[in-house]
């Protein structure tokens, strides 16, 4: 029975992280879409990279975490955050760039019943 309690304590605690890394997620998201650039990384400019490092380092921490509990429960990893770690880095030659990427991002978490539309 203790163990029962423990995974789902767990599994309640993985659902509060899964919906924290998708609010941190959207936050960015928008602010990419109004414009700030650097969050997938098409640039790879420094100055860029340090001023969304913060933003970055909690998406990974929180990930890490998701992952972690995932993997005690014998889940599969958190794919919201296989998504977007795949999104990030040099774009092909007719990539969109940051700020409509991040406004069809918003609008597929939206369909997904993630994000309400702003």
């Amino acid at each position: 029975m203790a163990k029962a309690d423990r995974l789902e304590r767990l599994d309640a605690h993985r659902v509060e992280l899964e919906a924290e890394y998708a609010a941190a997620l959207i936050a960015a998201l928008r602010a990419t879409a109004s414009g700030k650039w650097g969050l997938f990384d098409h640039v790879g400019d420094r100055t860029m990279r340090a001023a969304i490092a913060p933003v970055i380092d909690n998406l990974s921490e929180l990930g890490e975490a998701i992952d972690k509990a995932r993997a005690q429960l014998g889940l599969e990893p958190f794919e919201l955050q296989q998504q977007f770690l795949a999104s990030r880095g040099k774009p092909g030659p007719q990539a969109v760039g940051e700020p409509k990427q991040a406004r069809a991002w918003l609008d597929r978490l939206a369909a997904d019943g993630h994000a309400p539309l702003p």
